[in-house]
């Protein structure tokens, strides 16, 4: 890791080369949150041990709170964050099964904490290493997921998210996802913003205004609906309407905050969906996360051989986009989706059964296979990729697989 900062002559940005984990600690400290609530697990440690130290070198004033557990990790922001503070955490696997309780509560109360989730692959068998099984485990608990390429797109999308989850019309926690292993401890040259521009982008701080801790303004909080002996199941049922109504406003938001975000720092992703090379494809990939760059580079070298492919990559999985997901793939004639965890209800990925899902949804038919890859920290290559496409083109001509195709099994 190569942490001096350097300034290039002809624009005066700084940059560094730096890990995934140092890229999203610096994007923490320059949207300069109140309460950072901290504890260690593999791939996530470096992230909390960088965020340390720049509170230690006053390179971020936030107070840092070093729980026990990740239960109460969580649970102190919670209380952070009703008395308006700017929040943030980080977590992986086992410690992400550890915090559930106060993760389910975060998105009812509308709590609008930021949280990475360094992914990593679920137990058991043992693993410590990379993959989307945390992250998918609980993807319909209510919380805003959005997954990044690369290191500077987790900078980037790391301070998004803060802007995104405060949003009024939104108001829910955020998990910003990078990939274990290939995000977090890989290590390449990043732009940073300059403070000041961060601070125009956030502007002033609003976190909080619909619950807070103020002795000045009691209020109950989280009270107890449903049943005969609480306010009723109306009331219940207005809470949920109403975290679903700022789920789905959140795909607007999420855009309007990218393009802003492009706008002032010249680095433009798309929010929900990016399409590479499908503007006359026949077949198309669906993936997520890091496993992107080897498949476009696979994508390139088909395209070389004649073959009409291109690639769907999913940036926001929770709220789903379903109508852009559909519009992507609107006029190719078979689909190929690549997941880096296993959907156990289904037999399939879970992007693989969402995407199902969502061109049922909207009367769409088209040929789908589900290919699971990148298991506990497995590498996805170029030559697997190579074979994703040749499975797909097979869907064209009758082939209609009804279990996962499994890429790493016999290596």
């Amino acid at each position: 890791m190569n942490a001096e900062v350097q300034e290039t002559l002809a624009t005066k940005e700084k940059f560094i080369v730096c890990e995934g984990n140092e890229a999203a600690a610096l994007a923490v400290a320059l949207v300069r949150p109140d309460i950072v609530s901290v504890y260690p697990i593999t791939p996530q440690s470096s992230l909390v041990e960088h965020l340390a130290k720049l509170a230690a070198d006053g390179r971020m004033s936030a107070d840092i709170v070093d729980a026990e557990g990740e239960h109460s990790v969580l649970s102190v922001l919670q209380g952070a964050a009703m008395a308006g503070g700017r929040t943030f955490t980080a977590t992986s696997g086992p410690g992400l099964a550890f915090m559930f309780e106060p993760y389910f509560r975060t998105p009812g109360m509308r709590l609008p904490i930021v949280m990475s989730i360094v992914t990593r692959d679920g137990i058991t068998p043992q693993s410590v290493w990379g993959g989307h099984q945390d992250a998918m485990t609980v993807r319909d608990v209510g919380w805003v997921q959005i997954y990044c390429e690369s290191v500077q797109e987790v900078l980037d999308t790391t301070i998004m998210a803060f802007k995104i989850a405060e949003h009024h019309d939104v108001m829910l926690p955020v998990n910003v996802c990078l990939d274990g292993n290939y995000l977090s401890y890989g290590a390449s040259r990043v732009t940073v913003p300059k403070q000041d521009e961060v601070d125009a982008f956030m502007g002033v701080k609003d976190v909080n205004w619909h619950a807070a801790l103020d002795p000045l303004r009691p209020m109950a909080v989280d009270p107890l609906t449903g049943g005969s002996g609480g306010k009723g199941p109306a009331a219940f049922v207005r809470y949920r309407k109403s975290q679903c109504r700022g789920m789905q406003n959140a795909l607007r938001v999420i855009s309007d905050v990218h393009e802003e975000y492009g706008q002032r720092f010249g680095r433009f992703y798309a929010p929900l969906v990016e399409e590479y090379r499908m503007h006359d494809a026949e077949i198309a990939l669906m993936t997520l996360g890091s496993m992107s760059g080897a498949a476009k580079d696979a994508v390139d070298e088909a395209r070389d051989a004649g073959k009409r492919v291109g690639i769907v990559k999913l940036k926001t999985f929770s709220p789903f986009p379903v109508a852009k997901v559909v519009s992507s793939l609107n006029k190719v004639k078979a689909l190929g989706v690549v997941d880096r965890s296993v959907g156990f209800r289904w037999n399939c990925g879970p992007m693989c059964q969402e995407t199902l899902g969502a061109l049922y949804r909207l009367g769409h038919h088209l040929p789908v296979a589900s290919f699971i890859g990148g298991l506990a920290g497995a590498d996805i290559t170029v030559g697997h990729f190579h074979r994703v496409i040749e499975q797909t083109e097979s869907l064209l001509h009758g082939f209609a697989p009804t279990e996962p195709i499994w890429l790493n099994e016999n290596e």
